[in-house]
């Protein structure tokens, strides 16, 4: 797939999130809007399984997942490792949402989350972005510093922002 290398501008609020189409931790191909489904998406970008405040939030973002589960959003984690680092870091987290792998570094330049301070991994750096059904960034975060990174009652409140601007049935007659 050819990545158009004019975006490498960090998706912003208000804009389209690119449709990215990459395999998960099982190897199988998957698209941003096959993942969110209709539903509001939060899409983490990560260092990888090796990076100590990676495996910190993503602990965190485990304990949400039964609330996005009953509350009809979703959660998808995009990073370089290869799929099967991806299925043993996921299922050593306890985690039932989707791990995407960018192993080939397609997005990652033409989305403008190279982390340039890492010169060994060369990885995604740290992002989270909550996403409209149809792509639209509602709000992003840069995580490169561990605070930057939204805490589970941020992204709570941007759900529930996406949420009632989506299900006309938000406030019922």
């Amino acid at each position: 797939m050819a990545v158009d290398a004019a975006l490498a501008t960090v998706p912003a609020p208000g804009s389209a999130f690119p449709d990215l189409e990459l395999p998960d931790h099982t190897g199988r191909l998957r698209s941003l809007t096959e993942i969110a489904g209709g539903d509001p998406l939060v899409l983490v970008t990560s260092r990888g399984w090796w990076c100590p405040k990676e495996q910190r939030f993503l602990r965190g973002l485990v304990a949400l997942q039964d609330e996005l589960e009953i509350a009809y959003s979703r959660l998808a984690v995009l990073s370089i490792d290869p799929p099967e680092v991806s299925a043993a870091f996921r299922a050593g987290l306890g985690a039932r949402f989707l791990f995407l792998s960018d192993e080939e570094r397609v997005w990652l330049d033409a989305l403008g989350l190279s982390e340039t301070t890492d010169t060994v991994h060369h990885p995604y750096r740290p992002a989270t972005f909550t996403l409209f059904p149809d792509l639209r960034v509602h709000r992003a975060y840069n995580g490169y510093w561990f605070w930057g990174r939204p805490t589970l009652e941020e992204l709570r409140r941007d759900l529930r922002e996406i949420t009632r601007a989506i299900r006309p049935d938000w406030e019922l007659a």
